[in-house]
């Protein structure tokens, strides 16, 4: 039962190491094999039972809060997506009319990409008034 004992190390390597973890470590471990064996007395192999259990048993975000770790604070990039819209949007903008002035002024074909262009921020401008 390697694969197990390797997936519960890889879930608890952010929480520092210290006697309780490591009770709560050993636990998880003794019934997801318990699991496992069970599994295979009804017919799934060895390696099956092992990933159904695995997948059962899911994340551990629950047990690092009742552990004290702390989670890293997610910063709202929703603001920066937005400016960074309307920046490059406006330069890709200026590309098209520079282009279009320059090698078709009679033709004016720009405005079919500049439509295109324009829901970026749109769509960054709804994201971010989610957010807010």
């Amino acid at each position: 039962m390697k694969k197990l004992k390797n997936h519960i190390d890889e879930l608890f390597k952010d929480i520092p190491s210290n006697k309780e973890t490591e009770m709560v470590k050993q636990e998880i471990i003794e019934n997801l094999e318990e699991k496992v064996f069970y599994l295979m007395e009804h017919g799934k192999a060895e390696e099956d039972a092992i990933n159904k259990a695995i997948v059962e048993f899911g994340d551990i975000e629950e047990l690092k809060k009742e552990l004290g770790v702390k989670q890293p604070v997610k910063k709202n990039m929703a603001r920066l997506n937005l400016e960074f819209s309307f920046w490059g949007s406006g330069l890709i903008i200026a590309f098209f009319v520079f282009i279009n002035v320059y090698y078709t002024p009679n033709i004016i074909w720009a405005i079919y990409p500049i439509f295109a262009i324009l829901w970026w921020p749109l769509s960054m401008y709804f994201v971010w008034s989610r957010k807010k």
